[in-house]
């Protein structure tokens, strides 16, 4: 590859970027040198007000305490034990997509996008912190409409990111500009809503640790939502709204934007939507006769290699945030090249992730039988190196979540898919130079997805 897998460019004003492409170059700012490269300044106070200084924004040794402390709460095994809360919320939203459809005749075009985010901010609130938002039957919850309005692309919100770049966060924030006050107005309330939670569940694990024996101890923890287990950590309420603040925010709209585009994607592949419908419907239990706790497993779900494929296919063409920055907060060097301290690094999954010198001439189309191998998936999906797929990293800096967004996205598309016939409403949205993004970290479609959505009966 030219250059090294390091392409130097000029961005705004003639600032030095550069795109690190090659799984070589990857590795050295991603794992082995993770530390050389922090979120630049910019991005920590853009992102600061909605998500907290948790472990998401988090540099250098605060991080690595953070991290440390709560990967417990993500561990496979805990994670296992909340896939019955995923279930459970992806019921709840079938049965609110039904009505609507039946409402309609059975067939009724749906903003999957909006219905996507608001089961997912349920998902989180119920697994991450023992809540239950109640946002799936109610459009106007404070909290789902707080997260929209702050997810909502403007003009002002492109100037104060533009900005952002030159600009101290101090001087930023006191600019008269509407969107400033919506986001810090939408912070303090998120802010608030978390600090609640976190009081709330030390008042009410100190009255459960009183009455419980010593033998239910490993029992709790395995079944405890992830705000329980990091309680136990040593985090102090601060530094726990913080990161509950982090997993409400990345948490829930990274995930429904995948789900998002995996509808999108049945949409267009109308034999694949077929292929993996059969599927879910020979190995799960219909959605309508599961008893109230919502019962799959993960070894169910996992135990089904088309839907694993179809999700890692999404994950790859459509990676929920599609580039983040590092700075490079020394004078380092990647692939022997010299990079002064202050340089940009752009990390690109939505390019590496269908590059053709990794995945192949057919890196651009959906095939997800690229991930199938024999019976069972094949966890490199054909690619020559791991780091063809960036979709949640690697190294020190990956997403600590991958283990619970894998999981609760196989159990929306299994719902969702298990349960309706998703076709395109505009037939424009068929050719994906018309689709646009919106300006946000994570990657939504910038007008939204509507889809024409069916019930299949028998299931």
């Amino acid at each position: 590859m030219e250059h090294k897998g390091v392409i130097r460019y000029m961005f705004l004003f003639n600032r030095e970027r550069l795109l690190v492409a090659s799984p070589e170059a990857l590795s050295e700012v991603l794992v082995s040198k993770s530390y050389d490269f922090a979120k630049p300044l910019a991005t920590r106070n853009m992102l600061g007000p909605a998500l907290g200084n948790g472990v998401l924004l988090a540099e250098g040794d605060e991080h690595r305490m953070q991290r440390r402390r709560l990967n417990p709460a993500f561990h496979y095994r805990h994670v296992r034990g909340v896939y019955s809360v995923f279930w459970e919320k992806a019921r709840e939203s079938v049965e609110a997509m039904t009505a609507a459809c039946n409402a309609a005749g059975g067939e009724a075009v749906l903003l999957v996008n909006s219905m996507a985010s608001r089961t997912t901010l349920d998902i989180i609130g119920l697994a991450g912190m023992g809540v239950d938002f109640g946002s799936i039957g109610n459009e106007a919850n404070a909290l789902a409409q707080t997260y929209k309005k702050l997810m909502e692309p403007s003009w002002q919100s492109f100037v104060v990111m533009l900005l952002g770049l030159w600009l101290p966060s101090g001087v930023l924030r006191r600019l008269p500009l509407r969107r400033n006050r919506d986001v810090m107005e939408g912070a303090q309330t998120i802010r608030r809503v978390c600090l609640d939670m976190v009081r709330d569940k030390r008042m009410l694990n100190g009255r459960n640790k009183n009455k419980m024996g010593s033998d239910d101890g490993a029992k709790v923890e395995a079944e405890a939502d992830i705000l329980t287990v990091a309680l136990g950590s040593g985090f102090s309420d601060e530094l726990l709204v913080d990161q509950l603040m982090t997993f409400l925010a990345a948490g829930h709209d990274t995930t429904a934007a995948a789900l998002t585009w995996a509808t999108y994607l049945m949409a267009r592949h109308r034999d694949k939507q077929q292929r993996l419908r059969d599927e879910i419907r020979a190995n799960l239990a219909p959605i309508s006769a599961a008893d109230g706790m919502g019962s799959v497993t993960c070894a169910e779900v996992e135990g089904m290699p088309y839907l694993r494929a179809v999700c890692n296919e999404v994950l790859r063409l459509f990676a929920p945030v599609r580039q983040t920055f590092r700075e490079a907060v020394c004078d380092t060097t990647i692939q022997g090249l010299p990079v002064r301290k202050g340089t940009r690094v752009v990390l690109a999954p939505c390019a590496t992730n269908v590059d053709p010198r990794l995945w192949g001439p057919d890196a651009g189309d959906f095939r997800p039988e690229r991930w199938l191998s024999g019976d069972g998936v094949d966890a490199s999906g054909g690619a020559s190196s791991n780091f063809g797929f960036l979709s949640f990293l690697h190294g020190p800096r990956s997403c600590i979540a991958a283990n619970f967004a894998r999981g609760e996205l196989a159990c929306l598309v299994a719902a969702w898919v298990g349960r309706f016939d998703f076709a395109l409403a505009d037939a424009s949205m068929a050719d994906e130079a018309n689709l646009r993004f919106r300006r946000t970290p994570s990657a939504m479609p910038l007008r939204g997805m509507p889809l024409r959505t069916r019930v299949v009966e028998g299931w």
